[in-house]
């Protein structure tokens, strides 16, 4: 099955969207005390894609071989995501790894995509 998600963050709060079909799933949380104010937007949007694709597994909506249509509205994680590229930022590479070995547990196929700020539908969210 295939699902689009979104996803968006700032120092206080994470959100993600998840669409599938005719279906959508938003969802936003405030940050853990341990992020809460203590993060940049680039790493609580890791958070929140993280954080999305493991409560989207955990509801049932993506199930055990789907494909993922990850749309990113910045450069730096399209690239860093896509590649085997290391980020200097202990955090930002831990969520990848994180995201990652989600993909290989659940065989999750992703596909990353470029979208403007204006068209990432969770940040209305924040």
């Amino acid at each position: 099955m295939m699902h689009t998600i979104f996803c968006d963050g700032n120092a206080k709060r994470i959100c993600w969207t998840i669409q599938t079909g005719d279906s959508t799933a938003d969802q936003f949380r405030d940050h853990a005390d341990i992020y809460l104010d203590k993060v940049t937007d680039l790493q609580s949007k890791y958070i929140a894609l993280h954080v999305g694709i493991f409560w989207g597994i955990g509801v049932f909506i993506i199930k055990n071989g789907d494909t993922i249509k990850i749309q990113l509205d910045s450069d730096e994680m399209i690239k860093h995501l896509s590649s085997d590229e290391k980020s200097q930022d202990p955090l930002i590479e831990g969520k990848k790894r994180f995201i990652n070995m989600l993909a290989e547990q659940r065989g999750l196929v992703y596909q990353y995509s470029k979208i403007s700020s204006q068209d990432n539908i969770s940040s209305s969210m924040l």
